[in-house]
C-alpha cells in the first residue's frame, strides 16, 4: 500500500555554545577525548522537508561551499533511510543562518534536525537513544543536538549528562576567519591532558577552552575579537567573559540580562570589524518531543 505523502514541514536547527572545552586525552584511533558544556541557543538554521513519491534524497538549497553529497543534512537523511525507511525520499531546503567554521555546530545541528524531522515525517517511531546512536555515525557533536538539553559532554562528546543553567543571554561575535577543526587538534602546542572537572553543576565563570590559545595564535582576527569582547564583558560584569566556542572562530560572553547583552553587542560591533548577535540559552531543544525517551 502506498504511503500518504505528508505536507512540507519547516523546522529549526539551533546553534550551540561550548561554555568550556577541555581536551583530556587522545585515543588510540586518533580521536581526542573531551570534557565540555554544551548549551543550545536561540539562533538557528531552518530546514524544510518535502515528502517525495520516490526514494530520492535531494537538497534543493544549502551551504554553497558544501557539495550536496558531503552535506551532513543529506548524509543524515540517507542514514535514516538505510536504517529503516527504505523506499522513502525527501527534498531538503536548508536555509543557512549559522556560519561555517564558527564553532556553533551548524552542520551537526542540521543533521540532528533531519534525523528528528524525518523520524516524525516518516512516522518511524525511533527513540531518542536510537537516534543518538545513528547520530554518532555522522559526527561527535550530532548526538548532543538529538539529546536536546544543556549537557556536560565527555568521551569524544557523545557521553552526555543534563545540567541546569540560570537564564542566560550570549553575545556572539564572528571574526572574519573560518577555522578548520582538524588543524587545531593537530597543533603540537595543544594541551591534551586537562584534568576532569568531575562535577555536573555549572559554577559561575568555570573553565576555559583549550583550543582557544592555539586558534588565537593562528588567527589574529580571533585574538582581536577576544580582546574587544573581553574588555566590554569585563566592564559589564559578564557571568562568563570572552571565550571561544568549540573550535572557533566565534567568540562569546554570557550575561544574566538581555538588555546588558544587547548593549555589549552594540559597543563590540560599532567599529565594523565583527558581526554578531544576541541569543538566549535554551533549556530544551525545540524538537525534543520528536522522539520518545
Amino acid at each position: 500500500m502506498a504511503l500518504t505523502p505528508q505536507p512540507p514541514l519547516t523546522l529549526p536547527a539551533p546553534a550551540k555554545i561550548n561554555l568550556f572545552l577541555s581536551v583530556t586525552g587522545r585515543r588510540a584511533d586518533g580521536y581526542h577525548t573531551l570534557e565540555t558544556l554544551f548549551v543550545p541557543i536561540a539562533q538557528a538554521d531552518f530546514i524544510t522537508f518535502a515528502d517525495r513519491s520516490d526514494d530520492a534524497i535531494v537538497r534543493e538549497s544549502g551551504a554553497a561551499e558544501i557539495a550536496p553529497e558531503d552535506d551532513l543534512a543529506v548524509r543524515a537523511a540517507r542514514l535514516l533511510q538505510h536504517a529503516g525507511a527504505a523506499g522513502r525520499g525527501v527534498t531538503l531546503t536548508v536555509r543557512k543562518n549559522l556560519p561555517l567554521g564558527a564553532g556553533l555546530g551548524g552542520g551537526s545541528s542540521d543533521a540532528a534536525t533531519v534525523l528528528l524531522g524525518l523520524n516524525r515525517l516518516w512516522r518511524l517511531g525511533y527513540s531518542r537513544r536510537a537516534l543518538m546512536g545513528l547520530a554518532l555515525e555522522l559526527g561527535a557533536d550530532v548526538p548532543f543536538f538529538v539529546f536536546g538539553e544543556p549537557a556536560i559532554g565527555r568521551g569524544i562528546g557523545e557521553v552526555l549528562d543534563a545540567v541546569s543553567l540560570p537564564p542566560t543571554w550570549f553575545v556572539v561575535l564572528r571574526p572574519r576567519a573560518a577555522v578548520a577543526t582538524g588543524e587545531l587538534f593537530a597543533a603540537p602546542e595543544l594541551t591534551r591532558n586537562s584534568a576532569s572537572a568531575k562535577i555536573l553543576a555549572f559554577p559561575e565563570g568555570f573553565g576555559r577552552n583549550d583550543l582557544q590559545a592555539v586558534a588565537a595564535a593562528q588567527f589574529p582576527e580571533i585574538a582581536d575579537c577576544l580582546n574587544t569582547l573581553g574588555s566590554e564583558a569585563e566592564a559589564a560584569r559578564a557571568a562568563v567573559g570572552a571565550r571561544m566556542s568549540g573550535s572557533g572562530s566565534c567568540v562569546f560572553a554570557a550575561f544574566g540580562a538581555e538588555d546588558i547583552a544587547v548593549q555589549v553587542l552594540a559597543r563590540s560591533t560599532r567599529a565594523g570589524r565583527f558581526t554578531g548577535f544576541v541569543a538566549r540559552a535554551l533549556n530544551r531543544h525545540p524538537l525534543r518531543d520528536f522522539a520518545t525517551p
